[in-house]
């Protein structure tokens, strides 16, 4: 759990694009003394002024995708701190040094240029954000140093005082002030209201396999239905898995089909746990729902694809952790679009979430904007366990085809037998929407996938587009396998880190 705190600590400071102290988080936690799988819901919430009524009279007809009205209460700090309560060991001062000293100077990456220009075209070159992440206003080359003095103040709070500074302390009110000079509808008592809550994890099986995620408003009963879904399915030949990854038609028409009932699922019933009706997950996991769903899809075409009502897109990071103990982790953490709604406290450093763009103002909606209510989100991290105890963990980034990834992982490590690392960086497909809110009408492939498959979908109905090798729009997963030996002691451990990215597979 030290690690993984400290380690979301400096991708904060190095991936503020993609997450942040302004950000949310999704946890898992194998709890080595219970054996067994925890969740900790470490999301934001919308403020207590927050109704349809009100974002109506601030004149907006949907929400926004970026700036005041799509901010929510931060919820990863929050996180670290439940989660260090329970399973930390290291002081805090500890934890966040690594972090402080890289908010004092790091060497940009290729990925990190490329967002912060990417972020001009979003938020221009005048502004906090500009003023934060673009100084020089002018394109920096790889190699130079990102310097960020208000963050490390921000860290350095955060290591004396502890994470409820962020909520009731000095950075509180520095984020109260903000909030309140830029329109955003949170105020102080919002963020001393908020909590994180440990909650029961859930799970299906998948030929044999325990699969599990986290519970609404985290998509991850999305990503468990679309497993329940294909093993309704006959498994394809482990020998179609390879390199190319499934090389098999059937098998990835059925895919993306499922995938595309799936995001009609997530659509129609994922928001705020507390706003669904309380045998919702167990409906939706329900062997009689998923039977008529799979039912729904036919092996040899591709169904018209229903509207959708909720955003695409995504900024996220995942890290998965192990220890000697046995331990493991598994968490994703985000501030959704890159550079999330585009406000940054110049005081604090802090950039601000926009996951409120995913509520809806149709009060019909079940995620219907309400105040401190959890929108619904992409994020879903997943564990998977043999014989009750754990074998993998494993997540990624992706916006709106996270579910698909993790779908495709479990099947590519069960169905084709792979090794993390082959399942990690093996060739991705994915049912994607083309316009916000539109159906998922567009099926994408990686070049790297046989052109016979490409042929094949294509003439069962697939509108077809191939993205470059390596693609960063299919997604970035990580996973570590726990390797035992005959009499099921932990031995060692196996982790991959996804080519797509930056990121790290590391061992000490």
């Amino acid at each position: 759990m030290d690690a993984a705190i400290a380690t979301n600590a400096a991708l904060a400071v190095v991936a503020g694009h993609s997450c942040g102290l302004g950000g949310d988080a999704f946890w898992l936690v194998w709890d080595v003394d219970r054996s067994e799988v925890v969740a900790l819901n470490g999301s934001g919430r919308s403020g207590g002024a927050t109704t349809i009524e009100a974002a109506h009279a601030a004149g907006h007809t949907v929400m926004p995708q970026r700036g005041p009205w799509s901010v929510t209460v931060p919820g990863a700090i929050d996180s670290w701190g439940k989660a260090h309560e329970r399973f930390g060991r290291l002081d805090w001062a500890t934890l966040l040094a690594p972090a402080i000293d890289l908010a004092g100077g790091f060497l940009a990456s290729p990925g990190w240029l490329g967002a912060v220009e990417r972020g001009t075209a979003v938020f221009g070159d005048d502004g906090d954000w500009a003023r934060i992440y673009r100084p020089s206003d002018r394109a920096q080359a790889p190699g130079a140093i990102v310097r960020l003095p208000a963050l490390a103040r921000t860290l350095r709070t955060l290591a004396a005082e502890g994470p409820t500074s962020a909520y009731s302390g000095a950075i509180a009110g520095h984020t109260a002030a903000y909030f309140s000079s830029r329109g955003v509808p949170i105020d102080s008592d919002d963020l001393t209201a908020h909590t994180s809550d440990w909650v029961s994890p859930i799970g299906t099986t998948y030929r044999g396999v325990a699969s599990v995620s986290h519970p609404p408003n985290s998509v991850g009963v999305v990503a468990l239905q679309t497993l329940a879904m294909l093993e309704r399915f006959d498994a394809p030949a482990a020998s179609g898995f390879g390199g190319h990854g499934w090389e098999d038609a059937d098998w990835v028409h059925l895919g993306l089909e499922v995938s595309r009932v799936a995001l009609v699922e997530r659509d129609a019933h994922v928001t705020d746990a507390a706003y669904m009706p309380t045998d919702a997950i167990a409906e939706m996991l329900s062997a009689e729902l998923l039977e008529a769903l799979a039912a729904r899809i036919d092996p040899d075409r591709t169904m018209p694809p229903r509207p959708g009502s909720l955003a695409a897109g995504g900024g996220t990071i995942y890290i998965t952790v192990a220890d000697r103990w046995g331990g493991l982790v598994s968490v994703l953490e985000s501030n959704y679009q890159g550079f999330g709604s585009g406000l940054v406290d110049p005081q604090t450093g802090i950039a601000f979430q926009d996951r409120g763009a995913f509520f809806r103002l149709d009060p019909a909606h079940p995620n219907a904007l309400a105040p401190r209510k959890r929108t619904a989100h992409t994020l879903a991290p997943g564990m998977l366990l043999r014989d009750g105890r754990p074998w993998m963990a494993h997540g990624s980034m992706g916006g709106e085809i996270q579910p698909q990834i993790f779908a495709q992982f479990v099947s590519a490590v069960v169905d084709g037998g792979a090794d993390v690392a082959t399942a990690v960086a093996a060739p991705r497909w994915a049912a994607l929407m083309r316009v916000q809110h539109g159906p998922p009408d567009l099926t994408q492939l990686e070049s790297r996938v046989p052109e016979d498959l490409v042929t094949e979908l294509g003439s069962r109905g697939h509108d077809v587009a191939v993205c470059e090798p390596w693609s960063s729009t299919m997604g970035h997963a990580h996973a570590i396998e726990v390797l035992r030996d005959s009499s099921g002691t932990v031995e060692s451990y196996a982790a991959a880190a996804d080519p797509r990215c930056e990121g790290l597979a590391a061992a000490w």
